[in-house]
């Protein structure tokens, strides 16, 4: 999944005003956290993610780690957090992210 540089930037204004919905804490990447993530992102499309990780290599590495096995895809960094997306066809339009504030942040 490649987004142009247009999207792109519209995620990341709508990502701006999103609270991190998952944490990821210094016991790193578990089978629960996988879970939360894969059910945050079906049902949100874009989500920000909270890691409260030290060390800046290490967390990199996490971010990458989750974004691959959770088949999604890295939008923003900023310091512990991340910004996520992945694509839902099916998307709740009343849970998901993009077609929530699409009308206010440009287009998709």
């Amino acid at each position: 999944m490649s987004l142009s540089q247009a999207q792109k930037k519209a995620f990341r204004s709508i990502g701006h005003h999103l609270d991190p919905v998952v944490t990821v804490s210094e016991n790193g990447v578990s089978e629960g956290v996988m879970a939360e993530l894969d059910r945050a992102l079906t049902d949100h499309e874009l989500i920000k993610i909270k890691l409260a990780v030290g060390d800046r290599e290490i967390r990199r590495q996490v971010i990458e780690e989750l974004a691959a096995d959770a088949r999604a895809e890295v939008i923003q960094i900023i310091g512990k957090m991340a910004l996520f997306y992945r694509r839902n066809p099916k998307a709740n339009p009343k849970l998901s992210n993009i077609q929530r504030f699409e009308a206010h942040h440009g287009r998709r």
